[in-house]
């Protein structure tokens, strides 16, 4: 038995794309000496605490969790140093918390982490929405060394995956989640064989967290264009725009062929096709504020006549 075959490993994410690594790390028969996720934080509604997606998992699976408030100077529990101190690797995945560079060389083998993009395109907090914004037609894994920089490290596996148009943030994410969880448990029982590659000066692209001015639609932009900004914004935030002083998110669409002469923002067909300053975009499923998602046909049997307009904004 390779001695990689199990290994002593701190686990360190929060939200639901580090869950299928987590698992599969378990699965897989390594050691997990604890998992490090952030605090319980409120939730929207009731306001009441909510432990996050990793610490509901790894109590399901009776870990021991950590969840410190912040990983900086005094904030660093004994605990947690003693945890990377005897662990042979920790592994990172969308954690939430900045890692000194103190705590990166505490394992025996450093610190890995599991990246939502193809470094070094899309460094940083937003890989999977910019990707998808951006028109990319390929993104995918990359377990990386961890070192003091943002998403900087020698780059230790890949695992590319497609994006066409009908991709959204959410299935991206998903799907993204299952090969992170694949690509770590392979790397892992490749350790004694792996070159680390220093990332390439060329190409490094950085991907901003989305801010709440980017979401809303503008449909002076081609039809393609806004297409890839409700997909990548979906379902959260979430890209929208105004009909009729009500705000409407869109969560999926489709291009349709081109359309001449028509202004901006009209309704150009039924249900809710509409005119871009290039082609047209066929609306599918849509979300008023505080309501489920539906149809976009359901959505417009849901107004009036009366209030129906020729123009959205």
């Amino acid at each position: 038995m390779s001695v990689f075959s199990k290994l002593r490993i701190v686990f360190m994410g929060t939200p639901d794309f580090a869950v299928p690594s987590l698992r599969a790390l378990h699965k897989a028969g390594h050691d997990i000496i604890a998992v490090c996720t952030r605090a319980s934080a409120p939730a929207k509604r009731g306001k009441h605490p909510q432990a996050s997606a990793i610490q509901r998992e790894a109590e399901a699976l009776n870990l021991v969790v950590r969840t410190p408030t912040s990983l900086k100077g005094t904030k660093i529990t004994p605990e947690i140093t003693r945890d990377l101190q005897a662990a042979d690797i920790a592994i990172v995945a969308a954690y939430g918390h900045i890692i000194p560079a103190s705590l990166l060389s505490l394992p025996k083998y450093g610190c890995w982490n599991i990246h939502a993009s193809l470094l070094p395109r899309w460094r940083g907090a937003a890989p999977i929405n910019r990707a998808i914004m951006a028109g990319d037609t390929k993104t995918g894994i990359t377990i990386m060394q961890m070192d003091k920089g943002l998403d900087t490290g020698a780059i230790l596996a890949t695992k590319e995956w497609g994006i066409d148009d009908t991709t959204t943030a959410a299935t991206l994410h998903n799907d993204l989640a299952r090969l992170g969880a694949e690509a770590i448990v392979k790397t892992l029982a490749a350790l004694n064989t792996l070159t680390p590659q220093p990332q390439p000066e060329i190409g490094i692209t950085y991907a901003e967290k989305i801010d709440k001015s980017e979401t809303r639609i503008d449909w002076r932009n081609s039809a393609d264009v806004v297409q890839r900004h409700i997909h990548g914004l979906s379902p959260s935030p979430g890209a929208w725009f105004l009909y009729n002083d009500m705000r409407v998110k869109v969560l999926s669409a489709e291009t349709t062929t081109s359309i001449k002469g028509v202004k901006v923002g009209t309704i150009i067909e039924s249900p809710l096709t509409i005119a871009c300053e290039k082609g047209g975009l066929r609306l599918l499923q849509v979300q008023r504020a505080g309501k489920a998602a539906m149809s976009a046909a359901d959505f417009i049997r849901g107004i009036s006549e009366a209030n129906r307009c020729a123009i959205v904004c």
